[in-house]
């Protein structure tokens, strides 16, 4: 066998479209809970000394009670107000409520800077207050509350952030005392640490804090600017670009939807990466998400209505053939009356005299009675053609031999008509000798096919895989010739690829040849460029390069599509996913994978058209914690940080051992699926065999600050770190009592 029957066409029959997805996500609707009624038992059951909670999150604002086992009152930090002219009345929309109301949800204001933990907006931490307080069922008639406050806040928060909020609580709500204290400090003490690494990543920030003997070391703990926050800003970035003319919009609270419920991290992502759009598979990691959409409204007609129409159109169909007929009648009418009126004329000019004839053909535009036979002869032809076809008979018709009576008589025997005629006699004879050779021609090379086809056929018969192998061998060659011509046209494209350069030093070697001087009168040497037809190959060279005309692209595709239908119609392994059409679909390409999924598209549809399809999308967005150059952020990631801490910072504390034994995860962002194996298997990497390393994640990541918090408040012992309304008034608000859960400060 041949060498060239080693060579196998790639099936890509894999990449056949799957069935439609099993399971298709939808979006949530704004979180609007409905009314929220007064919870009036919690204030009952409290004293003097009961402290109110309240975890102040960037994202959820959570309240309570010390001794509650979970927050009463859960909000996101949303405000709006807005006065409606009708009614003459201020509406305050506080929380999810601001989602029951169109007006309010479209002056919504967030409490917080945008991806930040920095409160800037007054006026709206004013009316989140009186929200938790006023749910929770304080109702003093001073406009006061009479209980202890315990207010969560970042690490690092700034002084006049602090000073502003215990400005509102003692001045405005006259609390008695207030404390306040780190998020994920309360978290870690609630569950049990104290020597350990805090992993805290939330809604705009991570932050990693070293704990020694139940303190944190604040001057090692690092920041890092990213969070749920900002995943949902990436995704939403990464979801314009893949869809730019996306008919729908997707709000924030469907973007965090989607990152939450879709996204994890990858244990290698590299390589996951690299074979995520595989289409063995892809339906399993390809999530498919239908926004809201009005499908086109399709009227179906019933039956007697279709019943109806066909008939209707059977009708018009049966009107036009009968004017069609009664056309074709007329028509023929006319011709036969005109053929009769020839025949009469033609019979007149055979009995009358020379003179009278002659008038006679003048008077009816022709110049002699051949003229008139040939009318008469066309006539009747063209009569019996038309009366066969409405019989339904096809007969062949019979050229016959045209003569040219005149090319032997010498002109000296012509008048001047006659030499006339003569001339024109010898032009149709040779335009007939003309298509007479080119249809001998036409049937020597139908003769010649017809051998070639049947030499072609005994072959097959005689050496089937031979002739399969030499047919595969050529498909290749010509699919090769393709591609190296599409490598040229891309090459060109570049300015500095070899064939652009070769197409420049053309350009240069015609710059530089000496031109020839025109004269105006006289002799001389001019220009000859273009008298042969080869130097006009020099503007193609130029153009596209060597071997890029259209007419050879063209010939190159048929004689591929040739070979494929041969090997489709004789080749029982080669198929219609195996021809070069199939293998260079758009919709069986990566691109459609990344687009579309491993799912057929119909631009027609409505359903599809909003449809998302998330896949390296749902690796990508969690990963910027562990690489956040791939989202553009100049920062190292959690793993760098962390064995910087771990390796260099605190290399000489006794506690180390002991730190090691304990990172800690907590905050939303860290209940991506994988988190706490991949930090784990990435810190473990970077780490000295010999060292013993565990990662533990908090009992419950998103609650465990405010429960951390309330147990610390219930705790006699932290009395002593409230600041009391009367240290405010003495001391100022920059006064801050410092406890191990809670910042430190600096003069």
């Amino acid at each position: 066998m041949a060498p060239g029957a080693t060579i196998e066409v790639p099936p890509s029959g894999r990449n056949s479209p799957k069935p439609a997805p099993t399971k298709i996500w939808s979006v949530n609707e704004p979180p609007f809970e409905g009314f929220k009624p007064v919870d009036h038992e919690g204030y009952a059951r409290s004293s003097g000394d009961t402290a109110i909670v309240i975890d102040n999150g960037s994202s959820t604002v959570r309240a309570g009670w010390s001794f509650d086992s979970k927050p009463r009152v859960s909000l996101p930090p949303l405000w709006s107000r807005y006065r409606d002219r009708k009614v003459g009345r201020t509406f305050t929309f506080i929380g999810s409520d601001i989602y029951a109301d169109g007006t309010a949800r479209g002056q919504a204001k967030n409490v917080y800077e945008p991806g930040s933990n920095i409160i800037n907006n007054w006026d709206a931490m004013e009316g989140v207050l009186d929200y938790c307080f006023l749910k929770l069922g304080i109702e003093s008639k001073g406009g006061t509350i009479d209980r202890p406050v315990v207010m969560t806040e970042p690490v690092a928060n700034l002084g006049y952030s602090r000073k502003t909020m215990s400005e509102i609580l003692f001045e405005c709500y006259g609390a008695p005392s207030v404390a306040y204290g780190i998020d994920s400090l309360f978290s870690y003490s609630y569950n049990g640490g104290k020597h350990g690494l805090v992993v805290d990543s939330s809604y705009t920030s991570t932050h990693l804090i070293p704990v020694v003997d139940s303190k944190a070391i604040l001057s090692q703990a690092t920041r890092l600017n990213w969070g749920r926050f900002q995943s949902v800003e990436y995704l939403l970035k990464l979801l314009r670009l893949k869809y730019p003319s996306f008919p729908g919009k997707i709000s924030d609270p469907q973007a965090e939807d989607l990152v939450r419920e879709h996204c994890y991290i990858s244990q290698d992502y590299e390589n996951e990466l690299s074979h995520y759009l595989d289409w063995t598979g892809l339906e399993d990691r390809d999530h498919t998400v239908q926004f809201p959409f009005v499908e086109q409204v399709v009227v179906q007609k019933t039956e007697e209505e279709l019943a109806a129409a066909a008939e209707k159109r059977k009708e018009s169909g049966r009107r036009l053939q009968a004017q069609a007929a009664k056309m074709r009648l007329d028509k023929l009418k006319r011709k036969e009356e005109e053929f009769e009126y020839y025949q009469q004329l033609q019979g007149q000019i055979q009995e009358t005299t020379k003179k009278e004839a002659k008038r006679l053909l003048d008077s009816n535009d022709f110049d002699d009675e051949g003229q008139l036979e040939k009318k008469i002869r066309e006539l009747e032809k063209s009569i019996k053609k038309a009366r066969n076809k409405d019989l339904g008979e096809v007969e062949e018709e019979q050229q016959e031999e045209p003569t040219f009576p005149l090319l032997d008589t010498p002109d000296d025997q012509l008048d001047e008509e006659g030499i006339k005629q003569k001339r024109q006699q010898r032009l149709m004879k040779s335009n007939y000798e003309a298509r007479q050779r080119a249809k001998i021609e036409k049937e020597k090379e139908k003769a010649r096919l017809a051998e070639e086809q049947r030499l072609d056929d005994e072959r097959r018969e005689n050496d089937f895989e031979g002739w399969v192998t030499e047919r595969r061998v050529a498909r290749q060659a010509i699919i090769q010739k393709m591609k190296d011509r599409e490598r040229l046209k891309a090459e060109l494209g570049n300015r500095k690829s070899l064939a652009n350069q070769m197409r420049m030093k053309s350009i240069a070697n015609l710059a530089a040849d000496t031109p020839t001087k025109k004269r105006r009168r006289g002799g001389g040497d001019d220009d000859t460029f273009g008298a042969d037809d080869a130097d006009w190959g020099v503007y193609r060279t130029i153009a596209t390069g060597e071997g890029s005309d259209d007419e050879e692209e063209e010939d190159l595709n048929r004689d591929l599509k040739n070979l494929e239908t041969q090997l489709l119609k004789h080749d029982p392994s080669f198929t219609e996913d195996s021809t070069r059409e199939a293998q260079t679909d758009w919709t069986k390409s990566i691109m459609h994978a990344f687009l579309y999924g491993p799912y057929p598209f119909d631009p027609e549809s409505q359903r599809q058209a909003n449809q998302i399809h998330l896949n390296v999308e749902r690796i990508r967005c969690p990963e910027v914690v562990f690489q956040p150059t791939i989202a553009g952020l100049d920062q190292a990631g959690i793993v760098e940080i962390a064995a910087s801490i771990l390796t260099e910072r605190l290399a000489d504390s006794p506690y180390r051992k002991n730190v090691l034994q304990d990172i800690f995860l907590t905050g939303g962002n860290t209940l991506f699926e994988g988190f706490e194996d991949r930090l784990r298997n990435e810190l473990r990497a970077v780490l000295p065999a010999e060292e013993t390393l565990k990662v533990r994640r908090a009992k419950d990541s998103v609650l465990d600050a405010w429960k951390g918090a309330a147990k610390w408040a219930a705790n006699s012992k932290s009395k002593q770190y409230f600041v009391s309304r009367s240290e405010f008034m003495e001391k100022g608000g920059d006064y801050l009592k410092e406890h191990d859960c809670g910042n430190a400060y600096y003069y």
